[in-house]
């Protein structure tokens, strides 16, 4: 399901946004990780996972591109010329480079924010590397400190996942505080299903895609192990819930593929 707002994209923009992405395919690393038998920590965002990140996340992560494609249609018709978005866990910025080259005429400012400095030394080179530098700011913190008072829309890609579920109502609220009036947050989430024969049937589609991008059943195995503790996946009504009790009137799906959701939620007009 996508949300009815349209983006003109001229032949011209879609080829040059095209040979981006797939310049930026080639220039990851093949993520085998987890090819060995045991898996010593829990999983980190460091320097090994930051160099191979791109590739873990084009082979994990379902239609991620049309995802952003849909994102760059909604933001098309949300927020005006020159407005901030602001990418909270950005990671190697793959989000943010995408939504510049889609959304040029636009003038966007762009910021990410993510606690860790090897995916933001990945991100500064690839901006620097599709000559985004001046599209594309990143700043090294604590998301859940965000302090971007009057930004037009926020964006959290599979990142309130890996909060806490106790903080994850109030981090969605200071998002709320922090956008302007219409402003919108656009959460994207691996989810759950309360029923179990559901819930088991979707995760079994999703091993077999991952299977199907190259992932062995030990590699599948191991990082689901590592992410145990770590990524606490909510049920799709859960995290509309807290939108809401965020503050958030206008809250609903854009995208679904079985068990990843993406959300638009929209904070009210005076």
């Amino acid at each position: 399901m996508h949300v009815p707002l349209h983006l003109e994209y001229s032949t011209t923009m879609k080829k040059e946004t095209g040979q981006t992405l797939s310049q930026e395919k080639k220039s990851n690393s093949r993520d085998t990780l987890f090819r060995r038998e045991e898996v010593q920590e829990d999983f980190i965002f460091d320097d090994r996972v930051a160099q191979v990140f791109d590739d873990m996340l084009d082979r994990s992560v379902p239609h991620y591109d049309e995802v952003i494609r849909s994102i760059s249609r909604i933001l098309a018709g949300q927020v005006e010329k020159g407005e901030r978005v602001v990418d909270l866990g950005c990671a190697t910025g793959t989000t943010l480079l995408k939504l510049s080259k889609l959304l040029e005429e636009k003038e966007l400012s762009f910021l990410g924010i993510d606690n860790s400095p090897a995916m933001l030394d990945k991100a500064r080179l690839k901006a620097e590397l599709f000559s985004r530098k001046k599209y594309l700011n990143f700043i090294c913190d604590d998301v859940m400190q965000v302090d971007q008072p009057g930004t037009a829309a926020f964006i959290l890609n599979y990142t309130l996942q890996f909060i806490r579920p106790l903080h994850r109502e109030s981090f969605l609220r200071k998002i709320y505080d922090n956008l302007r009036p219409g402003g919108i947050c656009i959460l994207s989430e691996k989810t759950i299903s309360h029923h179990p024969r559901l819930n088991r049937r979707y995760i079994e589609i999703y091993h077999q895609f991952k299977k199907e991008r190259g992932y062995s059943e030990l590699e599948i195995a191991k990082k689901r192990e590592s992410l145990e503790n770590i990524l606490i996946p909510c049920s799709p009504e859960e995290n509309r819930s807290m939108l809401h009790a965020a503050g958030f009137i206008e809250v609903e799906p854009f995208f679904q593929w079985f068990n990843f959701v993406s959300f638009l939620a929209i904070k009210p007009l005076p």
